[in-house]
């Protein structure tokens, strides 16, 4: 069977313990392969090695056909964003502790790499949300999160955020903040607050109170065609966050856009992946789960 693949980059998430020397494995494994490696300049900084040429995320972007990410869904959720763009697929091997976008376990890595680089493999689209800081109508900042774009203080204070979607009002919301989430993100922050899991197959955002003052205040799902837009009326040291990596220091009459982004990460899976066999697995649903379930 022939490579699917002629040129992949390698991501690492370059603080974890023992990250240079499962990259240097799956470097050579890729090269056994016959795929020309490239590793993230980052990665390859940190990590000291110098066996593969090093480039920007932007250069990997236009240059390589398949991404290979190892670390957790933080190291994921970096490099996505900047590759998006480019439509580049993404592998991921989990070194990290959850996992719900890094599938593929250390200790199969190699076999499952095989197979996915001969063309073996599920893929799976996921959107992302585009967001923009308006501060009296001219743009200050602006980001893409795969996750989530939360708004809060970082001093631990209640905040009031008037929220509209397409211009039209629909609440104003006295909380610690609020968590504008994709399907992506609802297994993340916005579910530890409160939210509900959207399976990535819908179309949808999800807008879910931190905390609120008003217990009536409940989670809500959006449609993901229009913009939400998030307006600080009242708070301390608040700001805009986008997947927790980036942020925007906000000042009271700031507004915060946010629309689907035009981009969409592409993930590709082991052969029999399944995104209900990742909730049994990564959130203990196991009890009563068939052998061969679509786990890994």
């Amino acid at each position: 069977m022939g490579n699917r693949f002629r040129h992949a980059a390698l991501v690492g998430k370059h603080q974890a313990r023992g990250m240079r020397p499962l990259l240097e494995d799956i470097g050579h494994l890729l090269t056994r392969l016959g795929l020309d490696v490239t590793l993230e300049e980052q990665t390859a900084q940190n990590t000291g090695i110098r066996d593969y040429p090093a480039l920007s995320a932007d250069a990997l972007g236009r240059q390589c056909d398949v991404a290979i990410v190892v670390g957790g869904d933080g190291t994921m959720l970096g490099i996505a964003r900047d590759l998006a763009r480019y439509d580049l697929p993404m592998i991921g091997v989990n070194q990290g502790r959850l996992g719900f976008i890094t599938d593929i376990p250390v200790a199969r890595v190699a076999q499952v790499l095989k197979a996915m680089i001969g063309g073996d493999y599920e893929e799976e689209h996921r959107a992302m949300l585009q967001g923009r800081v308006l501060r009296s109508g001219e743009s200050i900042y602006e980001a893409v999160a795969m996750n989530d774009v939360v708004t809060r203080s970082t001093a631990t204070a209640m905040v009031e955020l008037r929220v509209e979607v397409d211009g039209q009002f629909v609440a104003n919301f006295r909380a610690d903040g609020l968590i504008l989430s994709s399907p992506t993100g609802s297994t993340a922050y916005a579910l530890s607050a409160g939210g509900p899991i959207l399976h990535p197959g819908v179309s949808g955002w999800l807008l879910v109170p931190i905390a609120p003052h008003m217990l009536s205040n409940r989670p809500i799902v959006l449609p993901d065609s229009g913009e939400v837009s998030i307006e600080l009326v009242s708070g301390r040291e608040c700001s805009a966050n986008f997947d927790m990596q980036s942020l925007a220091s906000l000042l009271h009459g700031d507004r915060i856009c946010v629309r689907r982004s035009e981009h969409r990460v592409r993930f590709l899976h082991p052969r029999g992946w399944n995104y209900y066999a990742t909730l049994r697995r990564k959130l203990h649903w196991n009890e009563g789960a068939p052998p061969g379930d679509g786990g890994l």
